[in-house]
């Protein structure tokens, strides 16, 4: 897929498009958490904002989740240009996370520590921007 600047999203195996990331279960099996961007496709170099969506280990919506953000470029390592951070839940396990932004093509990585009702897990979504 061709992106406005000359970059493309790897749509084959291995990592995922980066301008939707499917349905993983956390590290520990407490949540199920989902990812769409604002941004379609997603563009190098403009800030932006996606939608994560959260359930419980039951498949409820998780409506209190207090979520921490970490990822970038592990093989370059560093991470993201800028501080991505939730900042409004939306309703229904809905949560914005504003401030994402790519500054080159690459493999990278999102990983978000999740607590919600005395529980705390882990999942790391990893994608390509060619």
């Amino acid at each position: 897929m061709e992106m406005e600047d000359g970059m493309s999203m790897d749509m084959s195996g291995g990592s995922m498009p980066a301008d939707s990331l499917e349905a993983q279960t956390t590290e520990n099996g407490h949540f199920t958490v989902s990812a769409v961007s604002q941004l379609d496709p997603v563009v190098i170099n403009e800030t932006h904002s996606w939608t994560l969506h959260i359930e419980n280990a039951d498949g409820k919506p998780v409506t209190d989740a207090e979520i921490a953000i970490d990822g970038g470029m592990p093989e370059h390592d560093h991470g993201f240009p800028t501080a991505p951070r939730v900042t409004q839940y939306l309703g229904e396990g809905g949560y914005l996370l504003e401030g994402m932004r790519f500054n080159m093509g690459g493999v990278w990585v999102l990983t978000l520590e999740i607590s919600s009702g005395g529980q705390s897990d882990t999942v790391t979504f990893e994608f390509e921007l060619n």
